[in-house]
């Protein structure tokens, strides 16, 4: 009876959309979805992921707040106030817009 090889198991790392957000439209692409699912925790995680890609510690100084205070804020389970959103977005070079939904009356 002839032992049976087997092959050495695969190595996998967590994913990790922040390795992917390296253009500006990327980023925006990220972000616009996000935002589409209506879901603050969710937008205030991908601003996060976000900050991430560029360095929380240039974010967070452009921002005008503390790296670690950015880092609870934009965690999953932070709950940003609008105004940091806001200043996270602008020191992101991003623009926030609002456009009409579709189908919906006014």
């Amino acid at each position: 009876m002839s032992a049976v090889k087997s092959k050495p198991a695969a190595k996998t790392k967590p994913f990790d959309p922040a390795e992917y957000l390296d253009t500006p439209e990327a980023i925006a692409a990220y972000m616009t979805e996000a935002l589409e699912t209506g879901d603050p925790s969710f937008v205030a995680d991908a601003l996060g992921i976000i900050a991430r890609a560029r360095g929380m510690s240039e974010v967070a100084r452009e921002a005008g707040v503390s790296r670690e205070s950015l880092y609870r804020a934009l965690s999953p389970d932070g709950n940003p106030e609008f105004g940091t959103v806001l200043r996270v977005a602008r020191a992101l070079g991003l623009r926030l817009t609002v456009t009409p939904e579709p189908n919906k009356a006014a």
